[in-house]
């Protein structure tokens, strides 16, 4: 009896009624740990909260207002959407090691042990730059726009104050909980999805559907799709948009770099095995600068 190859596929040939099956039974158990995930951040969401404003007390703080920073409730039932809100994103977030694990446990048996060693380094990397983007976005973003925003407020007078003849109307903050607490999810999660772009771009230069050579032709065009991207995502104020595109290019930049190597250790592997020729690439680029069709046949 042969031995089995080193490469197979583990998945054995299941009908589908089983693979759906496994489907639904992977879901249900991504969908109770999320919603326990949910019930865990409902019970705790005001120490949530509290983290969450911490940039805005802290602006506050730095501008002189030393008073109550606190938010208001515009709404009746705005507070209990606030609670849900924190519950809804805290529960994703501590039920996504679980829901990638059952999505891997899916996926998993379908692939080559090949593609098993390639696909696991993105499902690890993918979460944890997700996280860096998140406080990139808590602890240097937030902080700078929130001053910008804090920035336009102005202090009154009443008629006869000091030697104005006038009164001036003041400008004072007194934020909505729900639109602040919309404001800086939103901050978290868009710098949280931007630091996805190497993960992708490596991930679709080692499958071959992207090539650094091909990143750096587009990069013009890669630009403009940032800069619409940081117009779209962020707030419309200038230090936020400089900000986030600055990152997203840099990331970008670093993509290429990164399927540049894949690239490399890819030719080197072929190379190893025999499939790369190195003789045939060099006739293949002396054509093309003497601008000359390839010769492909060989004695």
């Amino acid at each position: 009896m042969t031995a089995a190859p080193q490469d197979e596929i583990d998945d054995s040939s299941a009908p589908l009624i089983e693979h759906l099956a496994e489907l639904r039974t992977r879901l249900i158990h991504s969908a109770v740990a999320f919603i326990i995930g949910m019930v865990i951040c409902f019970t705790v969401w005001n120490p949530i909260f509290n983290f969450l404003t911490q940039p805005l007390c802290d602006a506050m703080a730095a501008r002189g207002q030393t008073g109550d920073c606190g938010l208001i409730l515009i709404k009746l039932q705005e507070g209990f959407f606030v609670a849900i809100s924190i519950s809804l994103l805290g529960g994703l977030c501590l039920s996504f090691p679980y829901i990638a694990f059952q999505m891997w446990r899916f996926v998993a048996p379908g692939l080559y042990r090949s593609e098993k060693g390639a696909f696991l380094p993105f499902l690890v990397s993918s979460p944890v730059m997700f996280f860096i983007g998140a406080s990139f976005a808590y602890y240097v973003v937030t902080p700078m726009a929130f001053d910008f925003f804090l920035g336009f407020q102005q202090p009154g007078s009443v008629l006869g104050d000091g030697d104005a003849d006038n009164g001036i109307a003041g400008i004072a903050f007194q934020g909505s909980a729900q639109e602040y607490l919309s404001l800086t999810i939103k901050f978290i999660v868009a710098f949280g999805l931007c630091f996805q772009l190497p993960v992708l771009l490596t991930l679709m230069g080692k499958a071959g559907l992207v090539s650094s050579d091909g990143l750096r032709t587009v990069r013009k065009y890669a630009v403009v799709g940032i800069l619409v991207l940081a117009a779209v995502v962020t707030p419309p104020d200038v230090i936020t948009q400089v900000i986030l595109f600055t990152v997203v290019y840099g990331l970008y930049e670093i993509s290429i770099f990164l399927v540049r190597r894949v690239e490399t250790k890819r030719e080197e592997k072929l190379r190893a095995e025999g499939y790369y020729d190195d003789e045939d690439e060099a006739d293949a680029d002396l054509a093309d600068a003497a601008d000359l069709p390839t010769d492909t046949t060989k004695d």
